[in-house]
């Protein structure tokens, strides 16, 4: 599991924009060398309801990308633990086993995409 806290990173300029004027200003969370090589099998838009989590599983063979938009949440890789809030990311690896739960008062809601290598992985339940 990877962690990036979006409350630690600035918003810079977008690189089309005007620098000293910009337009519209960019957290950038991940870039290409924080990614496996492959193909985006999904992209969702997901709600984990009050006192609600998602079972326990891993992917044979793509890695997972969570961002939080609403809500907080504990995200579990391993043996390793991460509370997560508004404006932060986790990169779940192929076949690290990972469960997410809501530890707040209001749902959960997150955008996650998947990079697939496509060999056929599946996803299995813990």
């Amino acid at each position: 599991m990877h962690t990036v806290f979006g409350s630690q990173i600035p918003f810079v300029p977008a690189s089309h924009e005007d620098q000293q004027r910009p337009g519209v200003l960019k957290r950038v969370l991940l870039t290409k060398p924080d990614l496996d090589p492959g193909r985006i099998q999904m992209v969702n838009w997901a709600l984990l309801p009050v006192g609600s989590a998602f079972a326990r599983h891993y992917h044979e063979d793509m890695q997972e990308v969570f961002v939080i938009t609403k809500g907080e949440a504990s995200m579990r890789c391993g043996d390793t633990e991460q509370r997560l809030q508004v404006g932060d990311c986790v990169v779940v690896n192929a076949r690290e086993p990972h469960e997410m739960r809501n530890t707040g008062n209001i749902d959960v809601e997150y955008i996650v995409f998947g990079v697939s290598a496509e060999q056929g992985g599946k996803t299995v339940v813990c």
